[in-house]
């Protein structure tokens, strides 16, 4: 397994075409700070560019996913100006943004506490596995804040309904009521959760890497295309992917009664 060394509060291992980052200050529960937010949008920009990774899994070292934002850290954000405010919002937001737009499959494996902007951390995910023992909280109202950054990604996965609740109310949600909230996809037996993440990133594993690719783009583009130029839109992704080595590889596989030759086991 390959592991770099780059970074101070995050981790990154390859194995097989998957890399896992790892949130990595476990002694403050993984809670961000400067220094992670950096690190982790420059490490998703390294990402971003790459042709040889297939998933991404996010997770955090230790009993904690991520806590939020450090307590030290805001202490100082206390004192900053606007101007200071805003250029350190902007980072969190672009941030996020790089990991939303990333063109691979990310999975987030959810191992403990996912507060205020660790939610959002899990929301921004594609696939969010959750520990029986998570907790989630959209908790920044309770100390006159709001999830400001996070609210597109939170939003997208809760809906208008579940987001105006919990956005108001601050609640703790077990990682059962986060599921039903749309928040979590699937919650696992906290000594099953390594299992689980297995079984889906063999799932995606076992799918046409610019198949995926695609359907992250639809997924992104297709909501804000208006009738009737999505039709156009759609129908020239789909013609061109019939005619593409790895959509003609993918059809003749099925065919044949094989695997395709993308899929590794």
């Amino acid at each position: 397994m390959a592991l770099s060394t780059k970074y101070k509060t995050i981790r990154l291992e390859e194995s097989k075409n998957v890399i896992r980052i790892i949130l990595n200050r476990p002694d403050v529960r993984n809670a961000f700070n400067a220094d992670m937010i950096s690190e982790i949008a420059d490490a998703f920009r390294s990402i971003n560019s790459r042709d040889d990774l297939r998933v991404v899994v996010l997770t955090g070292e230790g009993k904690g996913f991520c806590a939020g934002a450090d307590l030290n850290w805001m202490r100082d954000v206390v004192d900053y100006t606007y101007e200071e405010n805003l250029s350190d919002s902007l980072k969190l937001a672009e941030m996020f943004h790089l990991m939303f737009s990333c063109p691979l499959p990310t999975i987030a494996r959810v191992n403990g506490p996912a507060i205020g902007g660790g939610c959002g951390l899990a929301a921004v995910c594609d696939i969010v596995i959750a520990s029986e023992k998570a907790v989630f909280s959209l908790s920044e109202v309770k100390i006159g804040l709001v999830p400001a950054c996070i609210s597109p990604y939170v939003i997208r996965r809760m809906g208008d309904k579940n987001a105006r609740e919990y956005f108001l109310t601050g609640e703790r949600l077990t990682a059962e009521k986060a599921k039903s909230a749309g928040l979590a996809n699937e919650v696992a037996p906290k000594d099953k959760l390594d299992e689980a993440v297995a079984a889906r990133v063999n799932q995606l594993l076992s799918s046409g890497p610019k198949a995926l690719e695609w359907c992250k783009q639809l997924l992104a583009n297709t909501p804000n295309i208006p009738e009737p130029e999505v039709g156009r839109y759609t129908a020239e992704i789909i013609a061109k992917l019939r005619m593409g080595e790895e959509g003609q590889e993918g059809m003749k596989a099925f065919f044949e009664k094989r695997k395709p030759k993308w899929y590794k086991e």
